[in-house]
Formats: C-alpha cells, sequence, structure tokens
C-alpha cells in the first residue's frame, strides 16, 4: 500500500509573537517577584503551561489558547477571579503570549493584552537564577521571578489613568498576579523537594510595588 501523502495542506503551526521589549513608559508599573526555591528551567515550564494554570490556582477559573504558535505561545483567553472577603470578582482578558528561551538570555514570558478591560497592557515573566547573589536565604539552584505589567490604563474618558493607578493596579492586577506568582511557585517548589531534603529556611520572598510612571 503506497504511504500516505502529506501535501501542501498539511496543519501548520503559525511562527511565535514577536512582541518586542517592554516600553519605556505608562502611566501604571507594577511589580511583583519571588525568589523560588526551584531551577529556572523547573519555574518557566511551570509557567509557560498556561493552560493547566487552572489546575493549580483556585482564582483561576479557564485560561483557553485559541491560537497556539510554534514557541508554545499564542493567544490566550483567561478569566480568574479577586477575592474580596467571601465574595470573588469575576475578571477576564484575552492576550497575545510569547515564550522566549535561549542560551544568549534568561528565559521570559511576554504577554500584550488585545481584548478586556486591560487592553493593551504590557506584561513580561522574567526568571533570573540568583544563587547566592540575591539574599542570604538564597541558594544556588534559586530563581527570581518577576511579574511586570506596564499600562496607560483604560479608555475611559477623564478617569480612565486614574482609575489605573488607584485601583485597577494595586486591587485587581497585583492582587491577581501576587496569587498566581505564589501559586505557580509553590508547584515548582514541590517538585524539587520531592527529589531533595528541604531545610527549615523561609520558603520565598516577594515584594510588590505599584508606581506611576514617567505619563503619570
Amino acid at each position: 500500500m503506497d504511504a500516505p501523502f502529506i501535501g501542501a495542506h498539511a496543519a501548520v503551526t503559525p511562527e511565535p509573537f514577536d512582541l518586542g521589549p517592554m516600553p519605556e513608559h505608562r502611566r501604571l508599573r507594577t511589580v511583583d517577584e519571588r525568589v523560588v526555591r526551584a531551577p529556572a528551567e523547573r519555574i518557566f515550564d511551570v509557567v509557560r503551561a498556561v493552560e493547566a494554570w487552572p489546575t493549580h490556582l483556585r482564582h483561576y477559573r479557564s485560561v483557553e489558547m485559541q491560537d497556539r504558535r510554534s514557541d508554545g505561545g499564542g493567544v490566550v483567553v483567561m478569566a480568574a477571579t479577586r477575592p474580596f472577603g467571601p465574595f470573588a470578582w469575576p475578571v477576564w482578558w484575552k492576550a497575545q503570549m510569547q515564550v522566549i528561551s535561549g542560551l544568549d538570555r534568561d528565559p521570559a514570558i511576554r504577554f500584550r493584552h488585545v481584548a478586556g478591560v486591560t487592553k493593551d497592557m504590557e506584561v513580561e515573566w522574567s526568571f533570573t537564577p540568583v544563587g547566592d547573589r540575591f539574599t542570604p536565604q538564597s541558594v544556588p539552584g534559586d530563581t527570581l521571578v518577576r511579574i511586570v505589567h506596564l499600562w496607560d490604563g483604560p479608555w475611559w474618558p477623564l478617569i480612565g489613568g486614574v482609575a489605573a493607578v488607584a485601583i485597577i493596579g494595586p486591587v485587581f492586577i497585583q492582587g491577581i498576579a501576587s496569587r498566581t506568582l505564589a501559586g505557580l511557585a509553590a508547584v515548582a517548589e514541590r517538585a524539587r523537594s520531592s527529589s531533595r531534603s528541604v531545610d527549615d529556611r523561609p520558603v520565598g520572598t516577594r515584594v510588590g510595588d505599584t508606581s506611576v510612571g514617567a505619563n503619570g
């Protein structure tokens, strides 16, 4: 029997998005970071597997990859909640996602929001091996994970920038990002602790920052 013919109509995974470097200036800049007790490649693999986030994170309702690209990124639709005591405020957004890896730089993941209230927001996850160079508690094999959000705010007349800086950034963006980072760090750290003994030093540190950029 002749071998099946694979012609020009065979599925080809599109090339990755090229989202470029993070912009220089936005009204809102938030930073969430944490020293994760896992190697960079491990936490990077956990974060890049966005479709598994709802499995690990209670505040994520769903993640759908609509247009997968050859780097593992694509167009993703994410739905999450921001807890307020017994209540949970639902939020959603659509974003382009680029997965950056290579021998010439530390890995990173870039997002650009293209729909939802946070349209035009720029996001970067970076993963930097820190060893004993960051804090007295860090050891070789640890990773500094940093999430940066940059945004000019929603297109609301007069109050869009104010709403971004005063409410949306510190309450919603950092409220969700800090939980996401802590939850995914825990997944990576559990994988590490299962293969080696765990000492009694504190697990990870997180620093949150919200600032007004040069345009604010």
